[in-house]
């Protein structure tokens, strides 16, 4: 079989389109740069959709912590507190089983006991939870001057915080927010080893990878493989955010302006 019928077979497999049935032998390079690549279209697919969805609740959250409002404050505050407090990979096993016997009680909790739900859900709420901290470290350093100068101008309510609040809290926290991105995306890959299962074997890239590894005994082919696409798609996700910091300082003079730069979270 030639590499162009390979990545025809198996390029977009993990959707469910092209060959079913995985090589069960004699794998070839293509096989597995085109099988680990096909499981990327998950990762990204989880990636992309909680990191959308948890920015808008991240900022809830932030606003919440810092509200005066106790009703406001307290579950912000816990949110942010249980999932920073507590393992991504015990929070994917506890929601599986959750999700797991609440379908016994009702048909409409069936879909969240498959991945591309329920761990989107996880993956949501979790990133959700620290982006909320990074955005209220933000809100909380925004300068008193730029406060007292938008109330001189009378803005006050939802007009300040559209002009004033939001833009300010967005460039002071875009580089730490663009680290958990990329922490995220490499989050994906827990996914399918924490307890939702692959179904018909469409994981996502960690599964392809680990499915080679088994069978060739050599885990020193797939899993740089794997490291290479994370590694491209770390490129990609910095230089997005860098067009949106260049567009969050764009009324900075040139020399204030600062470069976003690649700093990953080693340690979180």
């Amino acid at each position: 079989m030639s590499c162009a019928q390979t990545i025809q077979d198996y390029a977009l497999r993990s959707i469910g389109i092209g060959e079913r049935l995985l090589p069960r032998s004699d794998f070839t390079l293509c096989q597995q740069f085109t099988l680990i690549g096909s499981g990327m279209i998950w990762n990204v697919y989880f990636g992309a959709i909680a990191l959308a969805a948890g920015f808008a609740l991240a900022v809830a959250l932030a606003m919440g912590k810092a509200s005066r409002r106790v009703m406001l404050r307290k579950p912000s505050e816990w949110v942010i507190f249980v999932f920073r407090g507590s393992p991504l990979f015990i929070q994917f096993f506890f929601a599986y089983f959750l999700f797991l016997s609440l379908k016994g009680s009702s048909d409409f909790f069936n879909p969240f006991t498959a991945a591309w739900l329920g761990a989107l859900i996880v993956l949501f709420l979790n990133t959700a939870a620290y982006s909320g901290e990074i955005f209220y470290g933000a809100l909380r350093s925004i300068p008193q001057g730029d406060m007292e100068a938008a109330e001189a101008y009378g803005l006050t309510g939802w007009s300040k915080f559209r002009r004033i609040t939001f833009p300010t809290m967005l460039r002071l926290a875009w580089p730490a927010y663009t680290n958990e991105a990329i922490f995220l995306f490499h989050a994906t890959t827990l996914v399918y080893f924490s307890g939702f299962p692959a179904w018909q074997q469409r994981g996502d890239a960690l599964y392809y990878a680990n499915y080679f590894a088994d069978r060739t005994f050599n885990p020193f082919v797939p899993y740089p493989i794997l490291a290479g696409y994370f590694i491209l798609l770390t490129l990609l996700i910095v230089g997005l955010f860098s067009l949106g910091s260049r567009r969050l300082n764009r009324h900075l003079p040139g020399a204030m302006q600062q470069r976003l730069r690649l700093r990953p979270n080693f340690l979180r």
